[in-house]
């Protein structure tokens, strides 16, 4: 649903409360405030119950009274910014980081009403939040049954639209050399199959290869094989824009390319500028020369779009590339629980969102099992040293970057070839040096192998790993140093000056507060450090709240 004004919003809510509480629309009367944590439990559950019930999405309704429906206001969040924020933080704990799709503002007989339009859950994909699956029992909020959770996880089986079959296409409507490529990936995935396929025919080669059922073409084969002129047929936009950036985000250059997506993949391929990249190992004199991708990862990276792209939206596949990274994007959420989980686990995705395509593209030589492929791509990046593969899942899209260079040389020298990290834990640190949010899990894990130090959001490496990684330097500017330096230091101040306003001792201190602290929080820290002298009698200000003067008591 897509509302455009404000007489629309004011239309849908005279609907719902006339409507009666159901298990996909809920008032919550919210005065003043309302738990985060619940707000996202009711994410989870009305979210997979509009999921259940074949609804786009379902409604939570701020400043109603939930048994009258009689408005009564409300000021959660009364300030833009703060309203805005909670988006985010829904979406830190939602299956693949999934939020609300809007938040509207209606002001109604002089009192303030908030509606969260909550997305359906993805087909075949439960709704979480913080690991936990809920759902509605008439009014309470419940744990998602097993057999809710089944029925939705079989949606993908029940329905898989690269399957389905076009009834105007013939194999006149494939392209002659895809199908000759097509032969070729075939042979070399299955050599043992040579002379078989050799002496098939190209109708019993399309079947063979799962492109085609029994003759008939499907939309996978359209997809791989199909003629540029016989796109009208798949009723989507199944093209991938390709577009070049400078350093300032500025276009250089695009360009579009189309079905058949076995040859596209070879074109877009020669676009990429895989330029040399050179650096000096540890103990050499001699430069390391290697390209700024691995062919393996640029392909697995644009096929993976080409094999999940959600078709149904009618969008198309993005690639970007800028002068030292590769941006690709496609349509529709993850669906396997995280990128972590299907590196880290050899066992390959049970669910897919096109199983036939998946299927011929494997057959093909194009991908390699899920989790497989994404696994060697961060294996690549941490054989040439360069940082691991990130992956936005946010707005129903998979975006993943490949960056081309080191960021961080000794980092990467010292990380990379630690023998006693695993694979999770060089993909975690990397995340804490580009200053990435971890969740609860991942943090404890990485504080019981002693590799981090400091508060939440502020996490920095550990001594040991700074020393072995020449960030000695870093490590103690970010650690700071200890609290009664800094008290002592203001005292001393005061006393050398007989006073010192708070800007005053804001530039006393601020280069020597821990680098990982925003301005807001060197701000916050220096008036706690304040607080606790003028608590125990040590300063006092002779000034007023916003223009303090301080001096010692």
């Amino acid at each position: 649903m897509n509302i455009k004004d404000t007489q629309q919003i004011n239309s849908l809510l005279d609907e719902l409360l006339q409507s009666q509480e159901d298990e996909c629309v809920e008032f919550k009367e919210a005065k003043n405030d309302f738990d985060s944590k619940k707000l996202g439990k009711y994410f989870s559950a009305i979210s997979n119950e509009a999921n259940l019930r074949g609804k786009e999405q379902g409604w939570l309704i701020f400043g109603v009274d939930d048994k009258t429906h009689r408005i009564i206001g409300t000021q959660y969040r009364n300030s833009p910014k703060s309203l805005n924020s909670v988006k985010g933080e829904i979406a830190r704990g939602t299956t693949q980081q999934i939020s609300f799709v809007e938040i509207y503002e209606l002001i109604r007989e002089g009192k303030r009403v908030l509606l969260f339009q909550i997305p359906a859950a993805p087909k075949g994909i439960p709704m979480a939040f913080s690991g936990h699956y809920y759902a509605r029992n008439a009014a309470e909020l419940v744990p998602l049954d097993i057999e809710k959770i089944e029925r939705i996880r079989k949606q993908y089986y029940l329905e898989d639209w690269s399957e389905q079959i076009v009834q105007e296409a013939t194999i006149e409507d494939l392209d002659p050399k895809a199908i000759i490529l097509a032969r070729e990936n075939y042979t070399n995935k299955f050599p043992h199959l040579a002379a078989d396929v050799a002496s098939w025919d190209d109708s019993t080669f399309l079947n063979k290869a799962k492109l085609t059922k029994k003759g008939k073409i499907t939309h996978t084969a359209l997809i791989l094989l199909g003629k540029d002129e016989a796109a009208y047929l798949l009723n989507s936009a199944v093209r991938i824009r390709w577009k070049l950036i400078d350093r300032d985000n500025n276009d250089l250059d695009y360009e579009f390319f189309g079905i058949p997506m076995l040859l596209s993949v070879e074109k877009i391929f020669a676009k990429i500028r895989n330029l040399k990249y050179r650096y000096l190992q540890e103990g050499t004199i001699f430069p390391t020369e290697v390209t700024q991708y691995e062919p393996f990862s640029i392909r697995e990276a644009l096929n993976n779009c080409i094999a999940h792209q959600d078709y149904t939206k009618k969008a198309f596949i993005n690639l970007i590339e800028g002068e030292d990274r590769l941006i690709f994007s496609n349509y529709g959420t993850f669906i396997p629980q995280s990128v972590e989980k299907v590196v880290l686990e050899d066992a390959p995705e049970e669910i897919y969102r096109n199983r036939f395509l998946v299927q011929a593209m494997f057959n093909l030589n194009m991908v390699d099992t899920v989790g497989g492929g994404i696994k060697k791509m961060f294996n690549y990046q941490r054989k040439r040293l360069f940082p691991m593969p990130e992956y936005d899942l946010s707005g129903g899209k998979v975006k993943m970057t490949l960056i081309g260079k080191i960021l961080d040389m000794n980092y990467a020298q010292r990380l990379a070839q630690d023998e006693e990290l695993t694979l999770e834990e060089i993909i975690l640190l990397d995340k804490v040096q580009k200053r990435k949010e971890l969740t609860t899990t991942e943090e404890k894990h990485l504080r019981k192998r002693h590799l981090i130090e400091g508060r939440k959001p502020n996490y920095f490496i550990c001594k040991e790993i700074s020393q072995k990684t020449g960030q000695k330097a870093d490590y103690s500017k970010n650690k700071g140093l200890d609290k009664q330096y800094y008290l002592d230091f203001i005292l001393n101040a005061i006393k050398d000056h007989s006073n010192m306003t708070r800007a005053d001792i804001d530039k006393l201190l601020w280069e020597k507060l821990p680098d990982i602290l925003t301005d807001v929080q060197k701000k916050n820290k220096i008036g706690n450090l304040l607080t606790e002298l003028r608590k125990e009698g040590k300063i006092k200000n002779m000034g007023g709240f916003t223009n303090s003067v301080w001096t010692l008591n």
